[in-house]
């Protein structure tokens, strides 16, 4: 038995040391040097990167070194989800000011201490309800700090919250933890205005599956990146869950992919009325 216990130890005791080195503020100086990186238009300000890096843009195998890091952006907000659990991190981005707006949503993940996967999702002009501006306004008045430790949610709880919301695109009689209030910011369109009455559980369209979820779950803000496929169209959901329930939601829809090209997801949603303002 002994000997089977330092097994199993032998095993597991460079994955407590990889977790144990993955530390917030780890993730976080790799985080900003992201945006550094979009920033000066120069991939190789993202720091540390495996040398068998994995790179994809909008779920299509790209270029690291001619990718949309390569392309110098006037970056007007960022945020990061920092999961020290998985060690990964996500980002999202806004360029509203400049000659061509954005906003970029990005979750790395590492291995031994250096990023060993990055999956980018790019939406600008002719995306889903694109608008920068307006994304610029709205995320900027938003409160994504950090909750006190003794009411901050589970890693289980923040997710339930998220797929609660995922899969009621499917199934109706799902149980959604809505906030109230609770603001949805899709593309550039807002659900609310910054009341206490806010909603989110508005517009939502029936029969849809949200498949292949990946999670990066930040404990410390409550937030959960959800990249994921919107009947084959690459999407992104990000929530912040505030006592169990869903206070704020960020998605980004790429209808311009070659993948899809959005056919599907304007046959899906052209029922969604139109947002607030």
């Amino acid at each position: 038995m002994h000997s089977l216990s330092l097994l199993a130890f032998a095993a597991v005791g460079p994955l407590l040391a990889a977790a144990a080195n993955c530390t917030r503020e780890f993730l976080k100086g790799t985080a900003d040097s992201l945006v550094a990186a979009q920033t000066a238009g120069d991939p190789s300000q993202l720091k540390p990167v495996s040398e068998s890096l994995v790179y994809r843009e909008n779920y299509a195998t790209a270029a690291f070194k001619s990718g949309i890091l390569a392309t110098a952006l006037k970056i007007d907000h960022s945020r990061h989800d920092l999961d020290t659990t998985q060690c990964a991190t996500f980002t999202e981005l806004v360029s509203a000011s400049g000659p061509k707006p954005y906003v970029i949503g990005v979750q790395m993940y590492f291995t031994d201490g250096a990023v060993s996967k990055i999956d980018t999702l790019i939406t600008s002009t002719g995306d889903w309800l694109f608008n920068a501006t307006n994304t610029l306004k709205w995320t900027s008045q938003e409160d994504w700090g950090t909750i006190p430790e003794d009411k901050r949610d589970t890693r289980a709880v923040i997710q339930a919250a998220a797929d609660a919301y995922c899969d009621i695109f499917s199934n109706k009689s799902v149980v959604v933890p809505w906030g109230r209030p609770c603001a949805r910011l899709e593309g550039g369109a807002y659900t609310g205005n910054g009341g206490p009455n806010d909603r989110c559980d508005v517009g939502i369209p029936s029969g849809v599956s949200l498949t292949d979820r990946r999670y990066v779950i930040d404990e410390t803000i409550g937030a959960v990146s959800v990249f994921l496929s919107f009947s084959g169209i690459p999407d992104s959901h990000e929530f912040r869950i505030e006592s169990g329930k869903i206070r704020y939601v960020h998605t980004m829809t790429v209808m311009t992919a070659a993948r899809g090209n959005g056919r599907g997801m304007r046959k899906v949603r052209g029922i969604v009325r139109p947002l607030a303002n």
